[in-house]
């Protein structure tokens, strides 16, 4: 059976070492969660950061909106949190509603408070390789990859998945780790052959099952990224990895809860505290 990559159990760990970082600051490191619509996942994603938030001694501000609302009145309450100094780090919860201009909206957040590293500044400092904020999930799979000693450097990984939240920025922080990068997505032909290449396979679409035993051998690295909502209340999610049929396969797998989103939440308010600090 594959090792487990406890993501929940070393998110405790950092937590803790969090928490008490922020005890010592005069003030609270606050947060802005701006979400538009309803999606169970990013229902699921919004609870544990409140949670989190308030575990670690920060400020979380959630800021709902209707799906029908007025991109412009988005924008403008994001200029004001931008000049609010008591606001620290802005995130637009993803996806947005397809009415909506999703860089646009993204773009207004200043990018000293961009902790989710989405805005074309922090992009292109990642692009580059240089000091910047690291997208949260990106840095919370790194994160976990190290602490269970898995080589990065050399390693062939395939990433499949390749939206601007996960997929894309995670292969090029890869690749400043000095793997090589495969990005597979949902036009890959024979995803099947190219998966079963990787050291490390790193999945992101939210496709229920997407990754099978056919998709995997021997000795490999899974991580499940994937978060997909199975029950009309939201309240059990899996992955995009079979589980049940992977495990006896691989060397390492992280499972779905516990794997990357707690990883996910901790790495939030490391770039939060960050962002506090600058």
């Amino acid at each position: 059976m594959a090792i487990l990559l406890n993501g929940k159990e070393l998110a405790i760990q950092r937590s803790e070492a969090l928490r008490e970082e922020i005890s010592l600051f005069p003030t609270q490191p606050t947060l802005v969660i701006i979400q538009i619509g309803n999606v169970p996942e990013s229902d699921i994603y919004i609870k544990r950061k409140i949670q989190s938030g308030e575990q670690l001694g920060a400020k979380v501000i959630h800021q709902k909106y209707d799906s029908d609302i007025s991109q412009e009145v988005v924008m403008d309450d994001i200029r004001n949190y931008n000049e609010d100094q008591n606001i620290h780090g802005i995130i637009v919860q993803l996806p947005l509603p397809e009415n909506l201009n999703k860089n646009s909206i993204i773009e207004t957040i200043n990018p000293k408070k961009d902790v989710d590293g989405l805005t074309s500044v922090n992009v292109k400092n990642l692009t580059c390789n240089n000091l910047g904020i690291i997208p949260a999930t990106t840095k919370g799979v790194i994160t976990l990859l190290k602490h269970y000693s898995v080589e990065l450097v050399g390693a062939h990984i395939v990433v499949v998945g390749r939206s601007s939240l996960v997929g894309k920025p995670t292969a090029l922080a890869l690749i400043n780790e000095n793997a090589t990068v495969t990005i597979c997505h949902s036009q890959t032909k024979n995803l099947e052959e190219i998966t079963k290449t990787g050291d490390i396979i790193i999945t992101a679409t939210g496709k229920q099952n997407l990754i099978t035993a056919q998709h995997v051998q021997e000795g490999q690295v899974i991580v499940d990224v994937g978060i997909h909502a199975i029950e009309d209340d939201g309240k059990k999610i899996t992955g995009d990895v079979d589980f049940k049929n992977v495990e006896p396969i691989v060397e390492m797998l992280s499972p779905v809860p516990g794997g990357v989103g707690p990883m996910t939440v901790v790495s939030l308010f490391e770039n939060l505290v960050d962002a506090y600090r600058k």
